[in-house]
């Protein structure tokens, strides 16, 4: 048995990662106050906000989120959309 046989498999192509499911989870949340989210990101993921801010813009690119949770990630794109219009 080699060190990379007790390594966690690899989330089949169709399947999110755990991380990335986690960075759906984080985002459906609702924030109380100001840096709530950014400590949340920090203390839950351990990444710092604009790690968390690239991956997640990433992510909401993949189908593969987009059928884990159509309404959080329509709901970013129309953001992004939204904020590169204004611009």
């Amino acid at each position: 048995m080699t060190a990379s046989d007790d390594a966690e498999p690899a989330p089949a192509p169709q399947e999110l990662s755990d991380r990335d499911r986690a960075l759906l989870a984080l985002e459906r949340r609702s924030w109380a106050g100001p840096g709530a989210k950014e400590r949340a990101i920090r203390e839950e993921l351990g990444i710092s906000p604009v790690r968390y801010y690239q991956l997640l813009n990433a992510l909401i690119e993949d189908e593969r989120a987009l059928r884990e949770d159509p309404v959080t990630v329509n709901r970013l794109r129309r953001l992004r959309a939204a904020r590169r219009e204004r611009r």
